[in-house]
């Protein structure tokens, strides 16, 4: 497992080094939506695949946060990274958290769209066969994408999002990545960050809401902050691309420093 090198694209070539971590129900495709219009004379961004996804499909585990990260601090190594900062979408989110307690010096910045709280998402009764079944019926998964949507999302789009995320992940490993974002708290490992951090949620998401980014990403961090998403669900990348990237890179350029 020391050789695995996380599946990646590059794009840009500016100071200010970006990864982009996927969630539950994509790889790193789902960053294609805001790819034409990014900043990639400021910003290098790099969208990675997780064990699991993508390129990454049939390379073993375990599928963990926790992995996740070191996986990122090796790529970083590769790419000769000193410092970077990081995106992460949902799950995602719950990894660029996984980064503050492993490695906050490399970090610049993080940023969390819809962002999973490190405390977990603590799954039980149907709630919890919705999403545990996911792993293999489609139906599942295409009723956590309409209410975290708020609804209003075309039938041609939910269907596609749920082809996606079939052709675009292994089954056992989707199954065993529940166990680690739903399950797993570290909050106590980052309250108190000095990292600056945002969380992005759209207003439309009734699961991973601003209210309930004001009750834990905003109370753990000491320089964070929140931007709610007015047009936007769960998937800001595809439901309000221009304005989540007007936010993440204003937040990201706020940085101000030259530093690799």
């Amino acid at each position: 497992m020391n050789s695995f090198v996380l599946p990646h694209e590059v794009h840009g070539d500016g100071a200010h080094r970006v990864f982009a971590v996927h969630g539950w129900f994509a790889d790193r495709s789902a960053y294609a939506p805001v790819l034409p219009d990014l900043d990639r004379t400021s910003f290098t961004y790099v969208p990675v695949d997780l064990r699991g996804y993508g390129e990454a499909a049939d390379a073993p585990g375990p599928y963990t946060t926790a992995q996740a990260a070191v996986d990122l601090v090796a790529l970083a190594d590769r790419l000769g990274w000193a410092r970077f900062s990081v995106i992460g979408h949902s799950m995602g989110g719950a990894v660029a958290q996984r980064l503050l307690a492993l490695a906050p010096e490399r970090l610049r910045r993080i940023v969390g769209v819809s962002p999973v709280p490190a405390a977990g998402m603590p799954l039980s009764g149907e709630q919890g066969a919705l999403f545990t079944d996911a792993a293999h019926k489609a139906g599942n998964r295409r009723a956590i994408i309409d209410f975290t949507t708020g609804g209003r999302r075309p039938a041609a789009w939910l269907d596609r999002m749920v082809w996606t995320s079939f052709q675009r992940s292994d089954a056992k490993a989707f199954r065993a990545w529940l166990d680690s974002w739903a399950g797993e708290d570290f909050h106590a490992e980052v309250t108190g960050s000095e990292v600056p951090a945002l969380a992005v949620a759209g207003e439309l998401d009734p699961a991973l809401s601003p209210d309930l980014m004001r009750g834990t990403w905003l109370s753990w961090y000491r320089h964070g902050d929140l931007v709610a998403l007015p047009g936007a669900g769960h998937y800001a990348m595809d439901e309000t691309p221009l304005e989540l990237i007007r936010v993440v890179e204003d937040f990201l350029r706020a940085d101000g420093s030259d530093r690799a």
